[in-house]
């Protein structure tokens, strides 16, 4: 990995814990803005798809990893309400802990595979027909965005499920 995909990766993961870790109102930015990041980075990094060999059962693995990854970050979010009841994420140490183990789990991949696990990894590709470096890197890269959409996807019919409160002043049946 390069020191810039190393910045990347660990900006990135900073970016999601802040903006996520804590209790956080439900705003329309709660889903534009992640929504913004996975289309600019799909643009960026899916020109495209290696697609000899067996590498679209790679990428196939990559999108059921962020799948996986994204009902876990999702279930790892409550709903809340507070007192006026606006409706409040609430995110702590099992979502936490999901993202560090994505991002995480990448960065060790990476790092792993350019050194010690190199000749593994190479001997498992040719076993597998995928075709080198860049159908690794797109799995991942289609790990990630699908992780990032499905959780939002999970937060957004979570939070078209939430039961709205009732407040006894605006309660027709107390009044």
């Amino acid at each position: 990995m390069t020191t810039a995909e190393w910045i990347l990766n660990c900006t990135l993961l900073g970016w999601v814990l802040l903006r996520n870790l804590g209790t956080r109102p439900i705003t329309r930015s709660t889903y534009l803005i992640p929504l913004a990041v996975v289309a600019v980075a799909a643009a960026i990094y899916l020109r495209h798809l290696p697609g000899a060999g067996h590498d679209h059962l790679l990428e196939l693995a990559g999108i059921a990893a962020g799948l996986a990854l994204g009902l876990a970050a999702g279930a790892a979010t409550r709903l809340v309400h507070d007192s006026s009841g606006r409706l409040l994420a609430r995110a702590g140490t099992a979502f936490a802990a999901v993202w560090v183990l994505a991002i995480g789990g990448r960065i060790a991949f990476a790092e792993l595979a350019t050194h010690s696990w190199g000749p593994a990894v190479a001997r498992f590709s040719i076993a597998h027909q995928i075709t080198g470096a860049d159908a690794w890197r797109a799995a991942f890269v289609l790990m990630a965005l699908v992780m990032v959409l499905t959780r939002i996807t999970a937060l957004a019919l979570a939070a078209a499920r939430a039961p709205r409160p009732t407040s006894p002043a605006l309660d027709p049946a107390t009044a």
